[in-house]
């Protein structure tokens, strides 16, 4: 896959497949749902239809910008990333759904600081990796302890939504973005242990979290309380079958599947289009990772590797977290399926990401490294 013109159709293409695919499936599982509440049965088709335009738009301009001018905003936009997480949290000015608060509104819509915050700090860890010397990135003051201080107050910020894993995502791409760098194992063995017990500790010590983890270990155990959602998650993936009940055929999102808009809509698709559908989109997913893996390997700086590659991680990671959550891999967590699940900020962002990275292939030259 070293063909630029093949790359760029695929990165092109695929994201533009699966927001489709997402409006289509947005509006089969949440029609009912949506005429009960609104009185409107295509209340979250036409506000994910107005995103995916505004993200489609905003990913075309980007792959249009150089991207070497994020160099220039890598600290702003972090700056303001800190701003918004700040604001979230002050009483009276974030908005509370569900127990956490997590939303700035603005008017009819609503602004979730945290998506923008995963794509400041890749970019803010791609341009401080960039500058520095190879050989000096290996000593901790120099190659670690900076990136902490980006990281670190921004976890703890979507800590106090609370959030606890998109916070243990993002360090994990900090994890994984300093492993490409050349830090050696032995600090991030150390920066894994002290999250690991820290993760164990906040764990332990939230009731909520606890339960999801028990709840993970035997869903079945208490199928009608906390392991309700993945059994219907379960039961939807079982009823698919290999092909499927049919488009808007399905039954589990009659109010048995807790959010299946949202975080459960890869449920949905598995019982309305059944396994293949399910293979499709995991196997859509996959191509787009190789995709900006190649981009990473072929950027024609280092700051465009660590952005491409940092892009990468975070969809891959949300994709992943979002399907092995769905499928009874990982404990509950809400996380959206990017480009496909309901949510205006986490598609708009996904799509300015994708753009970035088209842009970083612009620069590409496939014949410099094989």
């Amino acid at each position: 896959m070293n063909n630029k013109n093949m790359i760029q159709n695929l990165l092109t293409f695929i994201p533009i497949f699966l927001v489709g695919l997402g409006t289509i499936m947005i509006y089969s599982s949440s029609s009912i749902f949506a005429a009960e509440r609104f009185n409107d049965s295509i209340y979250f088709f036409k506000k994910q239809v107005v995103f995916a335009v505004l993200g489609m738009v905003c990913m075309f301009v980007m792959m249009n910008v150089r991207y070497g001018f994020y160099r220039k905003i890598a600290y702003p936009l972090w700056l303001l990333s800190i701003g918004l997480l700040i604001a979230v949290i002050v009483p009276g000015v974030g908005t509370k759904v569900g127990g956490a608060v997590r939303w700035l509104r603005l008017g009819p819509l609503s602004f979730q600081p945290s998506e923008l915050a995963k794509l400041a700090l890749v970019i803010v860890l791609s341009y401080s990796l960039s500058k520095k010397d190879y050989t000096k990135v290996k000593h901790f003051s120099i190659g670690v302890l900076p990136h902490l201080i980006f990281v670190v107050p921004v976890c703890l910020l979507i800590m106090l939504q609370p959030d606890f894993g998109t916070a243990m995502m993002l360090l994990a791409i900090l994890f994984i973005i300093l492993f490409a760098a050349g830090i050696p194992v032995l600090y991030l063995a150390l920066m894994g242990m002290v999250t690991g017990v820290g993760g164990v500790v906040l764990v332990y010590t939230k009731g909520y979290r606890m339960e999801r983890v028990l709840a993970f270990l035997d869903p079945w155990k208490n199928s009608m309380d906390t392991g309700f959602q993945i059994v219907q998650s379960f039961l939807a993936f079982g009823a698919g079958g290999l092909y499927g009940t049919g488009l808007g055929k399905g039954t589990q999102k009659l109010f048995y599947l807790p959010e299946p808009h949202t975080d459960f809509i890869l449920s949905v698709i598995g019982e309305e289009l059944g396994f293949l559908g399910v293979v499709l989109v995991i196997g859509l997913f996959a191509v787009l990772i190789l995709c900006g893996i190649k981009i990473a390997i072929h950027a024609s700086d280092l700051f465009g590797t660590y952005m491409a590659l940092g892009i990468v991680i975070l969809i891959g990671l949300q994709a992943a977290t979002n399907m092995g959550v769905v499928m009874g891999l990982l404990p509950t967590k809400g996380t959206p399926l990017p480009f496909i699940s309901y949510g205006g900020t986490s598609l708009v962002i996904n799509l300015v990401a994708v753009g970035m990275l088209l842009s970083i292939l612009q620069q590409c030259n496939f014949m410099a490294r094989k």
